[in-house]
């Protein structure tokens, strides 16, 4: 049965004002509301024109916008990933098996309801209220190896937990799995609220596949923290050393000035073998704890953050392909054109960044863009487009700024002293003041008037002359009396023109 205590102390950080606790849920719900709409009305069919699902990350769906928070265990095999599980919601749940062998050889989700059972993988994919529809685009492979264990535990109302299986460290064990388990953790990742990497203090060895997971995990490294599990089979000097050896491999693979926090105890139901650690234990484990029972509090704000690195992800996607897009020609070569840029997109990475002044940190990953580029047609990517910038710019600086302060708890008297002053003012006044505002926004990026006019210009100019070639070309064509080069050449010429008197395809805000 559950120890009491586990659920006790995070009861008493949930509900300690039941009055803040609902206003709080009432500006989430407002908070998940303002960004369904700003996704589906203004990024989403950018993201949809510019191909960006295809590039980076899948479309976001309703049922992961208004999930609860996550909470993502990693580890090597036998770390006490499921004990940990059970240790925290205070009782077992369907398919869970602990040994010390490799006992997890699947995915599972931990949620609340009030029966226990188990739900399939694929029919698991086709539950609204949960956020795991996504999922299917990892194939059959994977959702055999996926399922949900519903359990009426009071902390799942709060929380769900995915239990993953052990890393393995042999090449075959790792290759027959038959699916991407890196990329999966990834996609885990990326919805997780906060993400636990276990270690067992008696086997610190880092696998290869361990490793690589960690390293798929470091754009979010804000919501990593280690267990040091089963510490209270040490001494204290051994335990300081442990604990100094894990410190130094995180910092060697996360590469960042600061390292992530370690917890350490013995997330067991079972008295501590050492009492000296019994204080460090029972305070780590209470800080641990506290972390979990805010996890609420800190959702809304989490999902507008990954909102705001979606929407610094596209604004380096538009650009690469508009860049990548006006580098191609506009008749003949496209194959080896295309070849050459894909060997050279790691300089046209730092051109792209120096040209319109992105960050470095916004942008994917070399090999997997190159990649996602030797399969894609560079003649069907988007121009850059002044507009679709302004209007993630727009995002960025004006509309997530509002959403943000729904939750932030900042800028409240700012607010209404602004609405009073614009009560006071005529409302032609007032328009004045909002233009104002929007133009001591800083730009997030660089692209001016001149360049998107330049730009266009460019490639209206090309098309004429390609144009004008072709009617040189027709003209040899018809006088060497050559009526396949003469038709070949015709065909060039309609596709130009049609080039030369098409208008450019608007966004459709639906």
């Amino acid at each position: 049965m559950a120890p009491k205590k586990k659920s006790s102390v995070v009861d008493s950080e949930v509900d300690p004002n039941d009055s803040m606790g609902q206003s709080t849920s009432e500006a989430d719900a407002a908070v998940i509301k303002e960004l369904k709409t700003l996704y589906k009305e203004k990024l989403l069919p950018i993201e949809r024109k510019c191909q960006f699902h295809k590039f980076n990350q899948p479309e976001i769906l309703d049922s992961e916008l208004a999930a609860k928070p996550t909470i993502l265990l990693v580890g090597q095999y036998s770390t006490g990933k499921t004990t940990f599980i059970r240790h925290l919601i205070g009782m077992d749940y369907p398919e869970i098996h602990i040994g010390p062998e490799p006992t997890t050889d699947r995915f599972i989700a931990v949620v609340h309801g009030e029966e226990a059972k188990t739900i399939k993988g694929n029919a698991l994919t086709g539950v609204n209220e949960l956020p795991f529809s996504g999922l299917s685009t990892f194939g059959s492979s994977f959702l055999n190896k996926f399922s949900a264990a519903v359990v009426p535990a009071p902390l799942l109302k709060e929380v769900n937990i995915i239990d993953t299986p052990g890393v393995l460290s042999g090449e075959k064990q790792r290759t027959s799995r038959g699916y991407d388990f890196a990329k999966v953790a990834r996609w885990f990742a990326e919805r997780s609220d906060l993400i636990l990497l276990l270690f067992d203090c008696s086997k610190l060895d880092i696998s290869d596949e361990f490793k690589s997971v960690i390293e798929e995990l470091q754009p979010h490294e804000d919501k990593v923290h280690c267990v040091l599990n089963k510490a209270d089979q040490l001494d204290q000097e051994s335990l300081m050393r442990v604990y100094g050896a894990l410190l130094w491999s995180m910092g060697r693979i996360f590469k960042g000035a600061e390292v992530a926090r370690i917890y350490v105890g013995n997330f067991r139901d079972e008295p501590i073998a050492r009492p000296e650690h019994t204080l460090l234990f029972e305070k780590d484990k209470a800080v641990l704890m506290k972390q979990i029972s805010q996890l609420p509090k800190a959702c809304s704000m989490r999902k507008i953050n990954e909102m705001v690195k979606r929407l610094r992800r596209a604004v380096v996607h538009v650009c690469l392909m508009g860049h990548l897009k006006s580098k191609m020609p506009m008749l003949w070569g496209k194959e080896a054109a295309q070849t050459k840029l894909i060997e050279q997109l790691e300089a046209i990475f730092v051109e792209v960044r120096r040209k319109y002044q992105l960050a470095e940190g916004d942008f994917p990953k070399l090999d997997e863009y190159r990649a996602a580029l030797v399969l894609s047609d560079f003649s069907t990517f988007a121009s850059i487009d002044r507009n679709v910038l302004n209007t993630l710019q727009d995002l960025l600086l004006k509309d997530v700024p509002k959403v943000t302060a729904l939750v932030a708890g900042v800028g409240e008297n700012q607010k209404r002293n602004g609405k009073n002053k614009k009560n006071t003012k005529e409302s032609d006044e007032g328009d004045e003041d909002v233009d104002a505002d929007s133009d001591r926004l800083p730009q997030m990026f660089q692209m001016s008037e001149k360049d998107h006019n330049v730009q266009g210009h460019n490639v209206l100019l090309a098309v004429v002359i390609s144009v004008v070639v072709l009617f040189i070309a027709l003209f040899v064509a018809s006088v060497m009396d050559d009526h396949k080069l003469l038709l070949e050449f015709s065909e060039k010429l309609k596709h130009s023109i049609q080039n030369l008197t098409k208008k450019p395809e608007p966004i459709v805000y639906e």
